[in-house]
């Protein structure tokens, strides 16, 4: 089965539409892509199809019936409409390969994807072609009404061939057909690679890009070439979400790692593009996620539609100027700087704005990042606010992640149902396989919440399982020291190792801790000496207010925050210290301690040490890990011996 973006079409899709999307997405491999209706640089072909030993062949979709059909040329035809009057239209195969040469030459700009020898120098290193679909008209009306003679039979489908109902429907000739949509046929001697298909994905779909290093232009023609290795790509599933979530009101829910943030950031880009004119506004609760946010946004309204336009001359930079009209703002900067409300007044505000009698500003689209930390009334001033013709609300929340007791029913919160208009994201992107299963065995361990995790929920208060994408990285590292001193002192030459010999920059380091100071220790300053000791560059993001606003998530220095207000983010390294004073005795509630600590590991992209000195119900449980992990390793050495 084919993957398709959107993964479900339309109900306002033609029948003809829905069926050959539906035939598509049956009899196509596993490893092609169906795109309907995506927009390309400002044209809108109907179906777009890339395989890795196809290329690309885009189809137009015709509902015409024998009687629509009037007068028909190579370039124009003249059609009936429903009312009886008659009207000129291009052609649909004219159409078809307009589509084609304009995606063609898009693709041609990147050196990456073209030919740079032989006879087809210059040319795609992959076919493109195209075809017309008639989904109302069968092979007989064609031979009977002559219309192979101005339309080749290769490069038409008709309605017997695309109808798995049809009693002459063929799997084999329908494949087929597609196969051989190629006016210039050539099979590929190798299969485009995964590099290649993203690089594909990423010049014609510019919604889903992330973020990419823009370059001085080197000579080919005067392009800006791009390096493969500087793009990054949304998942398939993640690209859907952003452009198909819909209107009106949304929930995601997803676990850590599962790039929730990413798809929030995504939607809001897109939401800008569609509507210039909308007040959009992000919310979240922490400061240090606002600001990363924001540079996120910042990255993705930088981008232009193509990035072959540039003109360096009048823009050395590469920057893009953008009409910004996304608000980004943790909760409570929002209240005191934008409403000029005061907390402690919000129950009066409330009351007063259902009586009508104040007024506060409006937004088109509120979309709300951690969801699951936003207390009911928080909710209900929030939705109050939101444009009721839009109703645009979009809530992404992991349940796993609460920190905060919140009680929580959203119909009641904001007045907005969101039966059957929830989406859940279970695979985890950011985490190694080795880090998943680490944290995750964790928290079903230590969680009262482990009875209610399921695998596939959307509804409800469950907690969901992560799957992880399998990618593969070093076991965990767990750390035990005599005291706090010598741990951060194992900990920098561990951060040196890891730079000087991974290659793992400063910039994708994070230190993590629970508290400040104790009566025993000051936790701070003990890290802070042990990097100064190492010569180490840092960042203290949680110092105060100030250092949260002006944390810059790129800036090359070691990064060091409570687990509080690391939500949201990611880096390659993450170190948990101090992990003997989790649960915080101070802490009632152990489950906020439960996710806390599963919240700092899912941190890790691709490395994560614990490391403690004393105990505590936490590090019993790891020292026992520790001591399996031992066990497993004798065990295969003496394996790998024998």
């Amino acid at each position: 089965m084919a993957f398709s973006v959107p993964e479900t079409i339309r109900q306002t899709a033609t029948a003809g539409e829905r069926l050959l999307f539906h035939t598509l997405k049956q009899y196509l491999p596993d490893d092609y892509i169906v795109y309907f209706e995506p927009e390309i640089h400002g044209r809108h072909p109907d179906f777009v199809i890339l395989g890795p030993d196809l290329g690309m062949v885009i189809l137009e979709v015709k509902d015409y019936t024998k009687n629509t059909l009037f007068q028909l040329n190579q370039d124009e035809w003249i059609i009936r409409t429903s009312s009886g009057e008659q009207k000129t239209v291009k052609s649909p195969m004219k159409q078809a390969r307009d589509y084609m040469f304009h995606i063609s030459d898009v693709l041609k700009k990147d050196k990456s994807l073209i030919q740079l020898e032989g006879k087809y120098k210059f040319n795609l290193k992959f076919p493109m072609g195209y075809g017309v679909v008639f989904t109302r008209l069968y092979q007989k009306d064609f031979v009977k009404d002559g219309l192979f003679s101005i339309i080749d039979p290769n490069l038409v489908l008709s309605r017997d061939e695309i109808d798995p109902d049809n009693e002459n429907f063929s799997e084999e000739i329908f494949i087929e057909k597609i196969i051989n949509m190629f006016v210039v046929p050539f099979r590929l001697n190798q299969s485009l690679t995964n590099d290649e298909i993203r690089a594909i994905r990423y010049h014609l779909f510019p919604e889903v890009r992330i973020s990419c290093e823009f370059k001085q232009p080197v000579p080919y023609q005067d392009q800006l070439l791009l390096s493969l290795h500087d793009i990054k790509l949304m998942d398939l599933h993640q690209e859907n979400l952003a452009k198909q979530l819909g209107d009106k009101n949304r929930l995601i829910r997803g676990v850590a790692g599962s790039g929730k943030t990413l798809i929030l950031a995504s939607r809001a880009k897109l939401l800008s593009k569609d509507h210039p004119d909308w007040k959009i506004l992000i919310l979240c609760y922490n400061i240090s996620l606002s600001q990363n946010i924001k540079q996120m946004i910042n990255l993705m309204l930088q981008e232009p539609d193509s990035l072959f336009d540039f003109d360096f001359n009048e823009n050395p930079e590469g920057k893009v100027a953008n009409k910004n009209n996304i608000t980004v703002r943790n909760f409570h900067e929002w209240l005191k700087h934008d409403l000029k409300i005061n907390e402690g007044r919000l129950p009066t505000v409330l009351e007063k704005l259902e009586n009508n009698e104040v007024i506060l500003p409006k937004y088109d689209a509120i979309l709300i990042d951690e969801g699951q930390d936003f207390q009911p009334e928080w909710l209900k001033l929030v939705s109050s606010l939101l444009n009721p013709t839009t109703q645009s609300l979009l809530l992404v929340e992991d349940r796993a992640q609460v920190i905060y007791q919140r009680k929580r029913s959203y119909v009641k919160d904001t007045g907005l149902s969101f039966q059957g208009r929830s989406k859940i994201l279970n695979i985890n992107y950011r985490n190694t396989a080795q880090i998943v299963d680490f944290a995750w065995d964790f928290y079903q361990t230590h969680s009262s919440l482990k009875k209610k995790v399921v695998e596939q929920t959307v509804e409800g208060i469950e907690i969901i399982a992560p799957q992880s994408t399998r990618r593969k990285g070093p076991e965990p590292g767990i750390l035990k020291a005599e005291n706090f001193t010598k741990e951060m002192k194992i900990i920098a030459k561990q951060i040196t190792i890891l730079h000087e010999q991974k290659g793992v920059p400063y910039s994708e380091m994070l230190i993590l801790y629970r508290v400040k100071r104790t009566h025993k220790v000051n936790i701070i300053d003990t890290i802070q000496r042990a990097l100064k000791n190492e010569k180490l560059p840092y960042y203290w993001i949680t110092e105060d207010e100030t250092s949260k606003r002006n944390f810059d998530r790129d800036e090359n220095t070691i990064k060091i925050s409570t687990i509080d207000s690391s939500k949201g983010l990611d880096f390659q390294a993450v170190f948990v210290v101090n992990l003997d004073n989790m649960p915080f005795p101070l802490e009632e509630n152990k489950e906020r301690e439960v996710s806390l600590l599963y919240i700092a590991m899912t941190r890790a992209k691709e490395y994560l040490c614990v490391s403690y000195t004393g105990e505590s119900e936490f590090t019993a449980y790891f020292e026992q890990v520790k001591e399996e992990q031992i066990l497993k390793k004798k065990e295969h050495d003496q394996k790998k011996g024998s």
